[in-house]
């Protein structure tokens, strides 16, 4: 019986800990897909199709996340364009 609390104490314990780190991993998730919505209506349509190429040829999800960081961020050079916006 000792055993059984003692395990159900620590099963408790950790459930907790992986309903923390749930919370905090919808709260970021939710922050990154903002992040990501405002990056795709600052870009370009020419660095988006750039982009999507980037995407088909990578195969890894690491390449993946690099590509995404490194095509993106150019975008904030889109206001410059003379063209009408998209």
């Amino acid at each position: 019986d000792l055993v059984k609390s003692h395990l159900m104490y620590a099963v408790r314990e950790e459930v907790e800990v992986l309903k923390e780190q749930i919370k905090e991993l919808v709260e970021k998730n939710n922050q990154l897909e903002q992040e990501n919505n405002l990056l795709k209506t600052l870009a370009s349509p020419e660095q988006l199709a750039q982009f999507q190429a980037q995407l088909q040829t990578s195969n890894s999800p690491a390449a993946s996340s690099q590509a995404q960081g490194a095509a993106l961020p150019p975008s904030q050079a889109a206001p410059q364009n003379s063209g009408p916006p998209a």
